[in-house]
């Protein structure tokens, strides 16, 4: 409230001494004129009384003034500093929120969120087609009997597998005489497609199966392998994994993933597959191409590197060179594929031959017909402007480690 004049009891705000003067200047006197009263001067403003019983009221109306005014001060900040304390617990509220969401959304897009693995996938995948009228009961039944076989055995079906596409190739090449000066090629390898268990997650399984499928062929390995001969299930090759880690392989890695694969739809990359080759005392390497080295994003150094791979120790002036070299894993961001050769063009330019899982059986059996304009192609080669992804990993297999290198 505003104070009050000491005279007359009405609110007279901030003009207090003005209106003072005009009401009631008849009982104050002033300063020096000789009057002989005593003159009291107010200490916080220049209202000059005679009465002082008038002066002490007159300072308490200041007094109250200033308290009045320090609470509302205070009340103020108090107000302000608790709307400001629920704005930040709102906002962190909302932030918590938001990352738990985050983490969700990351959990179900790389398989971590204990929705099932390869076995729940395919049965509810196979459930669906059949309410869209697109399989038949019996042939539902008979595809689970095959599948809950193979994942018994823990060998894969070979129901997504090509074979004979690096034959071809050679035979194509040989043929060949327009721009390709010089390809080298892989040692025999398997292509093998996603299914209806692993459909947008298994892709780092099936690229593992088709370095392992050249792997067999190659009797440099066969002391590794002697324990698997036959091509691995995925829920087969997760346990595999899983035991690289219990012997103490990317231990980090394997906190990544709670230690557990089998059972989930959990994606996998270089780190997964380096660790599972050394396992089986298969010497390989991690190689990080972590930012472009050419323009408009592109990786001259990773085609450089691929060639120098299949072209050391295979230097002789065949056109086709049919190398022992195994191929090369290759994973980015969101995906990997299998390296299975390279070209090199009459002008120099370079050109990877790479093998997707996600292309389908029906695509890669066109590669095994003769097609003397190779239009086929297309699907297996990328050339440096096709690869602009922000970095690439590659897992390069380079021989056999003896039991204390493992160690």
């Amino acid at each position: 409230a505003p104070p009050e004049c000491p005279f007359c009891g009405e609110a007279a705000g901030r003009e207090l001494e003005e209106h003072v003067r005009a009401r009631h200047g008849h009982l104050l006197g002033a300063p020096g004129t000789g009057d002989g009263e005593q003159l009291y001067e107010c200490p916080m403003c220049s209202l000059t009384c005679t009465n002082v019983q008038i002066l002490e009221e007159h300072v308490d109306l200041h007094l109250e003034e200033h308290n009045l005014s320090e609470g509302g001060n205070i009340r103020d900040l108090e107000l302000a500093q608790r709307l400001q304390t629920e704005e930040d617990e709102w906002q962190r509220s909302e932030e918590e929120k938001r990352e738990r969401e985050e983490f969700k959304k990351l959990q179900r897009q790389y398989g971590l969120d204990n929705s099932g693995g390869f076995k729940q996938q395919f049965l509810k995948n196979m459930e669906r087609e059949v309410d869209r009228g697109k399989m038949q009961p019996f042939e539902y039944h008979k595809r689970k009997a095959d599948m809950m076989e193979s994942l018994a055995f823990g060998i894969d079906d070979g129901k997504t597998k090509t074979s004979g596409v690096i034959e071809a190739l050679c035979k194509y090449y040989q043929n060949e005489n327009k721009d390709v000066r010089r390809v080298w090629l892989s040692v025999g390898v398997d292509h093998f497609h996603s299914s209806l268990g692993d459909r947008g997650w298994g892709c780092g399984y099936r690229n593992f199966q088709m370095l392992l499928s050249s792997l067999l062929q190659n009797s440099f390995y066969n002391d590794c392998l002697r324990d698997t001969t036959l091509i691995p299930s995925i829920p087969k090759i997760q346990s595999m994994i899983e035991d690289a880690w219990r012997e103490g392989f990317d231990p980090h890695g394997a906190s990544h993933f709670n230690n557990r694969l089998h059972g989930s739809k959990a994606w996998i990359g270089a780190c997964e597959i380096y660790s599972l080759l050394t396992s089986l005392r298969i010497k390989c390497q991690i190689i990080d191409f972590h930012k472009p080295t050419g323009p408009m994003g592109t990786h001259p150094r990773l085609f450089e590197w691929i060639l120098h791979y299949y072209s050391t120790d295979n230097e002789g002036g065949a056109k086709v060179v049919c190398t022992s070299k195994p191929p090369i894993y290759l994973q980015h961001q969101g995906h990997s594929r299998t390296v299975v050769g390279i070209e090199e063009k009459k002008n120099k330019s370079l050109c990877l031959l790479l093998f997707d899982p996600g292309c389908s059986s029906q695509e890669m059996q066109k590669l095994l017909k003769q097609n003397s304009d190779g239009t086929g192609l297309k699907l297996l080669r990328k050339f440096v402007g096709s690869l602009k992804e922000k970095q690439y990993q590659i897992v390069a297999v380079d021989g056999v480690l003896s039991l204390e290198e493992k160690a």
